[in-house]
């Protein structure tokens, strides 16, 4: 038999459910992993004892001993990103601001993978607060990238990504704001989708009205994971009243090319100029374009129709006011002015200027562009836009200041390719799409679809990951 981690989740569960390796087996082959990688990559934080989980790891074994499951994620070790609370480990969120803030309950998120069989580890490393496409933080420091330990893992779900793609876990949950989910799945070569709003209940938090622009989400190495992981986390829960009801079917996804033909694509590549975009980055996008086109897609280049300097100007008015008030509950803390990284005390004082009537007219703007883009789908069935629009940079580096000639006017600008289906609530997923043509960085493609139909997006990656053996087979390397 291969190594248990080499394994993807759904595979490794049937192994655990067949009595083919015992959880007490997966809990030390990741374990032995973890020991011996994460020291380069710092992926995983605040990891716990040893014996208290492989006590866990035991209990699990007697119950299937017992003829007992809690679900398909039964003796699976799994890592919480640090936005999300885990009974017994501090919800730091990367800032020592938070360092000792000990959650009272897990999040529902993390209750439901629970539920499902899974144990919980540790949590998985992010930017302080979630601020910024770049996984570092004062608390515990840089997360390398799974493929070059001298560039940035992305963000600021980056934790996660890294160590989903170098096998410290067989899955993992990340969070999504500003492209948090697919960024970092792709400049680590693996899935991270953002769901639609609401598929799967954030918190719960101070709010459950107006802060609807993050969601939590899955990353894995496979699309029958991915899919598998979401269906876990979806479903209403009254604590958060938005949320969509009904838990996703996936066991019908079929993992054949058939529902690429035909499929209707509109390619938006930089925006007709608007977005800067690194050399290379368009082309490895047009060759998985190509690659679907193959399979029977029709690609076409488009424009999106709609003016993307007001959907800028709204996206700051919006992340002002929602990142703005977080930042706030966390002032009165000790040092907090002085601990909390510029970029947060940025939002905060940008967002002491902000009217009623400027949030208003930013909501309006929003609605306009979401109903827009219902037009927009009844032409095409999904929109393809890079992933992100730089390569993994120098993991000193805060955040890229330039691309190509044009300078970046915030620390969040050169990310701008993903406020769009975050703006207007849409699923979106990130797919692997080739590598650097020089350098061993990965970088992805993001699909948007309608709304609300995450199932068929999850259809249309199962049918990309079909044509797309030999590059997904890709393994980052391991340091010496």
């Amino acid at each position: 038999m291969a190594n248990i981690t080499d394994f993807n989740a759904s595979e490794l569960s049937e192994l655990i459910h067949q009595r083919q390796v015992s959880c007490v087996e997966v809990i030390r082959s990741y374990l032995v992993r973890i020991e011996k990688l994460n020291p380069h990559y710092n992926a995983i934080v605040n990891l716990a004892p040893e014996e208290m989980l492989m006590a866990q790891a035991r209990q699990c074994d007697e119950e299937l001993a017992r003829g007992q499951s809690r679900g398909w994620l039964h003796g699976i070790p799994q890592a919480i990103k640090d936005t999300g609370h885990a009974l017994g480990f501090p919800s730091t969120l990367g800032s020592r601001v938070l360092a000792s803030n000990m959650p009272r309950a897990d999040s529902i998120m993390t209750d439901r993978m629970k539920a499902a069989g899974a144990i919980v580890v540790g949590k998985t490393n992010m930017p302080e607060l979630g601020l910024g496409s770049h996984t570092f933080n004062e608390l515990f420091g840089a997360t390398s990238n799974a493929w070059d330990l001298s560039v940035s893992a992305g963000g600021s779900s980056g934790g996660a990504a890294v160590a989903v793609a170098q096998h410290l876990l067989p899955v993992a949950d990340g969070s999504d704001f500003m492209g948090s989910l697919r960024n970092p799945a792709g400049w680590n070569h693996i899935f991270g989708m953002r769901p639609s709003q609401g598929r799967v209940p954030f918190g719960p938090g101070a709010d459950v009205w107006a802060d609807q622009l993050g969601t939590e989400g899955p990353m894995a190495r496979s699309v029958r994971d991915l899919a598998l992981l979401l269906a876990t986390q979806s479903g209403h829960d009254a604590l958060q009243p938005l949320s969509i009801n009904g838990v996703l079917d996936v066991s019908g996804l079929q993992y054949t090319p058939e529902a690429l033909r035909g499929l209707r694509v509109g390619w938006l590549g930089d925006l007709g100029g608007h977005l800067a975009i690194e050399d290379g980055i368009l082309r490895i996008c047009e060759d998985a374009l190509h690659t679907m086109q193959n399979a029977g897609a029709l690609v076409e280049p488009m424009a999106m129709g709609y003016d993307a300097q007001a959907l800028w100007d709204c996206w700051l008015v919006w992340r002002r006011a929602l990142v703005g008030p977080k930042v706030a509950a966390l002032l009165p803390l000790p040092r907090a002015s002085e601990l909390l990284k510029p970029e947060a005390m940025w939002e905060y004082e940008n967002s002491l200027t902000l009217s009623y009537m400027d949030f208003q007219k930013a909501s309006e703007r929003r609605t306009s562009f979401y109903h827009h883009l219902l037009k927009v789908f009844e032409k095409v069935d999904v929109l393809a836009l890079p992933v992100a629009q730089v390569w993994p940079f120098p993991i000193e580096q805060r955040w890229p200041q330039q691309i190509g000639t044009r300078s970046m006017d915030t620390y969040h600008r050169w990310m701008e390719c993903t406020i769009y289906a975050t703006l207007a609530g849409l699923p979106a997923i990130s797919l692997p799409a080739g590598f650097h043509p020089h350098k061993p960085w990965p970088m992805g493609i993001q699909l948007i679809s309608k709304p609300q139909s995450d199932l068929a997006l999850l259809q249309i990656a199962a049918s990309y990951e079909s044509v797309r053996q030999e590059l997904l087979h890709h393994r980052p390397p391991e340091p010496a």
